[in-house]
């Protein structure tokens, strides 16, 4: 490819792209909007492997008996 040819290309690139924009924002606003979600899905996933494992039984304790033992601990001196 001639660089002449490569800067038509080129052009033509920018254009279509351009247009498309233009006619669909909607789709580079999707695409920021995922890319922020996978960016915070990958933080959280680091966070949780840099933190202490949770017993099965903590996780599906009713939600009163785990407000109770926040309370408990919230309470100590």
């Amino acid at each position: 490819m001639t660089a002449t040819e490569e800067r038509r290309l080129k052009g033509l690139l920018k254009d279509a792209i351009t247009e498309v924009l233009e006619e669909r924002g909607d789709l580079l606003r999707e695409a920021v909007r995922e890319s922020l979600e996978d960016v915070a899905l990958m933080r959280a996933i680091q966070h949780g492997e840099k933190t202490p494992l949770t017993s099965r039984r903590k996780i599906f304790a009713p939600p009163s008996s785990v407000a109770q033992r926040v309370e408990r601990r919230s309470l100590r001196p």
